[in-house]
């Protein structure tokens, strides 16, 4: 970084750093500015090596801002990026390479150095670094008027609306959008929300207000086209024989690989390997618009950014924009649905779906109306499945997203339309041909069982349960396999019934004998048997609504019927077990009128036939409760 630097080793003993940190002030008009922002310098291709990177420059930015209040270097070298942006539209459409390469040098420094700032001083302070100006001779001195933060913060935001993605500017909006993120970090540093802070009112209320919706649109498009790096060669300025200055930009310092801000690495435990992500831009710019979204409103102003996520429609709709919407657009639906299905391998794009479902009403109709629904469900279903790879944050927002599609009835008939045939990353049992459906309950089941022997939350079981018993009125030709695993977490939970109540009788008996102190086994008791309840009712509002449609599941229960003896009696399960008795009593009748040592085909023709004939009205309709989002 500066002139002639090619590795993070010299930068310490850099000439043009040296200068820009140290006591002297330097003006705009002297040269050194054009020298310091034509660097060469081969960046990081490794997390290690971008911690170094970081770490030489924390003592430089540490020296600048001893010394900054003197020399107002800092906010010169602001004001040589605000220069050169100005011009950055013009240069884009002459392929002035060079000016773009310049500016993004200037900015790459700047967010270097932003980010010590942030987590060396206040706002307030980080305020004054912009204010303090130049003392040089030759220079503009004070400006009083000028709000140098807010004319840089505007400045990004117009950079990234405004300029076109190309090749050659692929880096400059990558600096700009990360740069944002790193304002933005100061909430890291603070368990109070930032209401009041001067970068959350610069965004919030500022110059910046008025390009909301523009700049939302962009971030979305950036995530939408999913960019890739465009190669180093790209990049490269042959050196011009005339001038004085090396112009040579090596592979990596564009591409800015290395920098890719993390927000405090919350990412998925599987992660995002940054130093091998071809995608930096479109995942910056998920990052920023997600933050963007999630500021908190003001105390008498909502936010601005969030209103724009969740009232944007479809280009292909042609109805007239309802006045009442501030910060309204149109972006294409298909385009983002499709890169909503292809990117659910990060927790920032599962939690972008999550904020559409849950906030956008237009992007949630055109999502359920779709007919290939399994390009979205399976990658949700592939993150479940893989629960011990991921972080809680990312299986929730999953789980959340399958009880926000449950909700829909239209959905929960659909699920069981679509065949799959051969699921590779299901693993468990081979399944050549699956519906969406059953599938689904498959992954829903299995992460059930993952969390009684792992995690034990009890939120999780009762969200995986909910979107159980959304679908379960619909459930449509479950697979023999969905079937039996069904009956087999009802087992489960019975076996966990009964020990739990053997373990409370025991104690019981053994604090008759010493009087000490019993553990609370009757709220574990309590949460069992609200689970196990919870199972009835999906199972019982399945038969009630469709028991023709699923004879897999009537064998299954058959085959395990000795299960569900010990609950007729039980007091917390008898109005449940009605339903249940009736169905089991029924068909064990008319297997036994069918005669002994039946096939397993016998018995399904048996069980399809009485499906039939069972009269509807010996069954009481339930419907199985459902817990909101």
């Amino acid at each position: 970084m500066g002139a002639n630097t090619s590795q993070v080793s010299d930068l310490s003993d850099n000439p043009s750093l040296k200068a820009l940190v140290g006591t002297e002030a330097i003006s705009e008009n002297d040269p050194f500015w054009n020298q310091l922002i034509s660097f060469t310098f081969i960046s990081p291709t490794s997390s290690a090596d971008s911690k170094l990177l970081e770490e030489a420059v924390i003592p430089l930015a540490k020296i600048l801002i001893e010394n900054n209040p003197r020399t107002g270097n800092f906010g010169a070298l602001v004001r040589i990026f605000l220069g050169r942006t100005k011009e950055l539209k013009i240069s884009t459409e002459c392929q002035d390479q060079l000016f773009i390469w310049q500016a993004h040098n200037a900015l790459f420094m700047i967010r270097c150095l932003l980010k010590v700032f942030i987590r060396e001083m206040s706002e307030e302070e980080l305020n004054l670094q912009f204010f303090y100006h130049e003392r040089a001779p030759g220079s503009r001195g004070e400006t009083g008027s000028e709000d140098l933060l807010e004319e840089l913060l505007s400045n990004l935001v117009h950079l990234i609306v405004d300029v076109p993605l190309l090749d050659i500017t692929y880096s400059i909006l990558f600096e700009a959008v990360t740069t944002l993120l790193v304002f933005f970090s100061y909430q890291l540093f603070h368990k109070d929300i930032l209401r009041d802070g001067i970068i959350y009112q610069h965004i919030m209320k500022g110059r910046c207000l008025s390009l909301t919706s523009r700049l939302v649109k962009t971030l979305l498009y950036n995530f939408i086209r999913q960019e890739k790096c465009p190669p180093p060669a790209t990049h490269i300025f042959e050196p011009k024989a005339e001038s004085g200055l090396l112009y040579g930009l090596a592979s990596g310092v564009a591409s800015g690989l290395w920098s890719v801000f993390t927000l405090g690495g919350a990412g998925s435990k599987a992660g995002l390997d940054q130093e091998h992500n071809p995608l930096p831009l479109s995942n910056q710019s998920l990052l920023l618009l997600l933050v963007l979204a999630n500021l908190a409103d003001g105390p008498d102003w909502p936010n601005p950014y969030r209103q724009a996520i969740t009232c944007f429609r479809n280009t292909q709709d042609t109805s007239s924009l309802p006045m009442e919407q501030p910060h309204t657009f149109q972006i294409n639906f298909n385009s983002l649905y499709t890169a909503l299905c292809e990117q659910q391998r990060s927790d920032q794009a599962t939690l972008l779906l999550y904020t559409l479902l849950h906030q956008n009403a237009n992007m949630r109709t055109y999502m359920l109306s779709r007919t290939d629904m399994d390009n979205l469900v399976l990658p949700i279903l592939e993150i479940l499945y893989h629960v011990e790879e991921r972080n809680s944050h990312h299986v929730y927002m999953a789980l959340i997203i399958l009880l926000i599609l449950t909700e829909d009835d239209a959905f929960n008939r659909s699920i069981h339309e679509v065949i799959l045939k051969n699921i590779s990353w299901y693993t468990e049992r081979s399944l050549t041909e699956i519906s969406l459906g059953s599938l689904l309950i498959l992954v829903v089941i299995r992460t059930i069982q993952f969390n009684m022997t792992r995690t034990r939350d009890k939120y999780l079981h009762t969200n995986c349960l909910a979107a159980l018993a959304n679908m379960s009125a619909q459930f449509r030709c479950l697979h023999q396999y969905a079937a039996q695993r069904i009956i087999s977490l009802f087992a489960l939970l019975s076996k966990k019934h009964n020990k739990v109540l053997e373990q409370a009788t025991q104690s019981l008996r053994g604090r008759q004998a010493d009087n000490t102190a019993l553990p609370d086994y009757a709220q574990d008791l309590n949460v069992i048997e609200e689970v196990i309840r919870m199972m009835l009712e999906i199972i019982n509002s399945c038969l009630c609504n469709s028991l023709h449609h699923n004879p897999n599941l009537v064998y299954a229960l058959l085959y395990k019927r000795e299960l569900f003896e010990q609950f007729r009696t039980h007091p917390s399960f008898q109005d449940i077990m009605q339903n249940l008795d009736t169905v089991i009593g029924f068909f064990s009748q008319r297997l036994e009128q069918a005669g002994s040592d039946l096939s397993v085909e016998r018995v399904q023709e048996v069980i399809m036939k009485g499906a039939q004939a069972l009269p509807k009205d010996r069954l009481k309709p339930r419907v199985a409760a459902v817990v909101p989002v």
